[in-house]
């Protein structure tokens, strides 16, 4: 090859060597700057992704929060209806058990009510028995004494019978010995007055309620009369 001497050829050749690389930086930036671009819109729409991504995500964690507190809060009220449910029912089983213990008292009470009805109607069916037999008595007495010995005997008010004795002062045909007699709730013979006062119509109530001899209690009390009798 022949060397190159003329000027002129080498200063064509720097200059077109210059147009060269000028050209390659140009072509090396355009596409290093192309490339740039790619790269920060790559970056960009990865960035877009990944902060969509997390703000979907952080939605979904939200809407996952919000549900976990729907279900805690129906949870605690289903809790607090079931604790007043348990109450109301323990309320309702106590209030049921008070009624069965009164419920129970009640019966007791009803059937203490009906032995004490039926010891009292077998009391009044045994008074009622004494009693019959008593005024049997009575009327046997007063048939004797009325005809012989002047008795008469009158039922007054309160349920009491008054004994009138006559023809035991025989000065004075007018003058009356009396004494009242009346029947206690228990059946028995009970001296509520006598006139004249007779000190011993205590013992001879005593022996009248002990023999149930009403014709012999009669005759004592006669007999205790006519020694009041005046001289």
């Amino acid at each position: 090859m022949n060397c190159i001497t003329d000027a002129n050829i080498g200063n064509w050749f720097s200059s077109t060597m210059e147009d060269i690389r000028n050209k390659m930086l140009f072509q090396g930036t355009a596409e290093m700057t192309e490339t740039g671009v790619d790269w920060v819109q790559t970056h960009r729409k990865t960035v877009r992704s990944v902060l969509d991504t997390c703000s979907k995500k952080s939605k979904d964690d939200e809407i996952i929060f919000e549900t976990i507190d729907s279900y805690k809060t129906d949870l605690e009220n289903k809790n607090a209806l079931l604790v007043e449910k348990r109450n109301a029912i323990a309320k309702r089983l106590s209030e049921v058990e008070g009624k069965n213990e009164q419920k129970s008292k009640i019966i007791e009470k009803i059937e203490m009510i009906r032995v004490e009805q039926a010891k009292k109607k077998e009391l009044i069916v045994s008074q009622n028995k004494a009693n019959k037999d008593r005024l049997k008595n009575l009327n046997k007495a007063k048939q004797v004494f009325q005809g012989r010995l002047g008795l008469e005997i009158r039922k007054i008010h309160g349920e009491k019978l008054q004994f009138i004795f006559r023809d035991i002062n025989q000065k004075d045909s007018e003058c009356v010995y009396t004494f009242m007699l009346r029947i206690s709730e228990g059946g028995l013979y009970q001296i509520v007055s006598s006139d004249p006062p007779l000190d011993c119509m205590a013992h001879l109530e005593q022996r009248l309620q002990e023999t149930n001899n009403f014709s012999a209690f009669l005759a004592n009390v006669r007999r205790e009369f006519l020694a009041l009798k005046p001289e």
